[in-house]
């Protein structure tokens, strides 16, 4: 972590964060359990981070600033998501030593997002903080505000756990899709990849909304008409469709590319018959970073 002092502003906060986002993605993703809920919690902390901008302000180990915005963000999503909140004694952990922990560290870091959801919010956060992203006990009791105490006993039980489930067969529900849905969504893919955009955009809500993840929003039909222009431009996609986290996606593929592992992709959102919202992941690759990512027909 940057240990200096900065002053900041407008600029200096945007380069900022453009150059922290994946690693706060993978925070956010894996506290939350969903690379999408993760890009979410990314956002809010954006958001966050500029309305505590007042003019010019210095801020002290400014990246570590920034994590304590995104866990404060992380906690209020749990919080909204489940009203439920974790808590663990701190008696007699103030010496604990874990020899292990290195070890841990190697697979830590690859394991799934659904696994992390089995721990209590103090130990992931600890576990990720310190393993995955690899920040020091001090830093992360200055991300989470907990004390020495707390982090180390959370960090200490937070990996005991990981190995018990590692150990055991991880059962993973298999996605389905409704059978309107899977129609709207096979009509809407087919259709793009034939090329025909005029097609494409009869189906599209005259007010529909889209964000291209990491670079730009629009609204309404005739300005979202030059997002579909872009891909008619390009060469360098087809797409199918699939399971992001459980969420029915379009997966976005490298023609070209020698495996099927998806480059990005997209989620709609129908009013009836009609797309009224558009996410596309295409610039945002950190996000497929510990994604469940699956072909519908896997």
């Amino acid at each position: 972590m940057n240990a200096s002092t900065q002053k900041l502003d407008r600029p200096a906060l945007d380069a900022m964060l453009a150059g922290l986002r994946p690693r706060l993605h993978r925070y956010c993703a894996r506290m939350s359990g969903s690379v999408i809920d993760g890009e979410d919690i990314v956002q809010e902390t954006f958001v966050k981070a500029l309305n505590a901008l007042d003019g010019n302000i210095t801020v002290e180990q400014p990246e570590r600033w920034l994590f304590r915005i995104a866990h404060n963000a992380t906690q209020d999503h749990l919080r909204r998501r489940s009203r439920e909140r974790s808590r663990m004694s701190e008696a007699d952990m103030t010496t604990i030593e874990d020899p292990s922990g290195r070890a841990d560290a190697r697979h830590i870091a690859q394991t799934s997002l659904r696994t992390f959801m089995q721990l209590p919010v103090a130990h992931r956060s600890a576990v990720i903080l310190a393993d995955v992203l690899g920040l020091s006990l001090h830093e992360t009791c200055d991300v989470t505000g907990a004390t020495l105490a707390a982090t180390k006993a959370a960090l200490h039980r937070g990996r005991a756990q990981l190995r018990s489930l590692a150990a055991e067969p991880e059962e993973i529900a298999r996605p389905a899709l409704d059978a309107d849905d899977e129609k709207r969504l096979r009509r809407y893919v087919d259709l793009f990849n034939a090329r025909d955009f005029d097609a494409v955009r009869a189906l599209v809500a005259e007010d529909v909304q889209l964000e291209v993840v990491n670079r730009t929003r629009m609204r309404g039909k005739a300005e979202v008409s030059n997002y579909f222009g872009n891909y008619d431009r390009a060469v360098d996609w087809v797409l199918s469709l699939g399971f992001v986290d459980g969420n029915p996606a379009i997966l976005v593929h490298d023609p070209a590319g020698s495996d099927l592992k998806p480059r990005g992709f997209m989620l709609l959102q129908w009013l009836e018959d009609e797309v009224v919202s558009i996410r596309d992941f295409r610039y945002a690759p950190y996000c497929l970073d510990g994604a469940d990512i699956r072909g519908l027909d896997e």
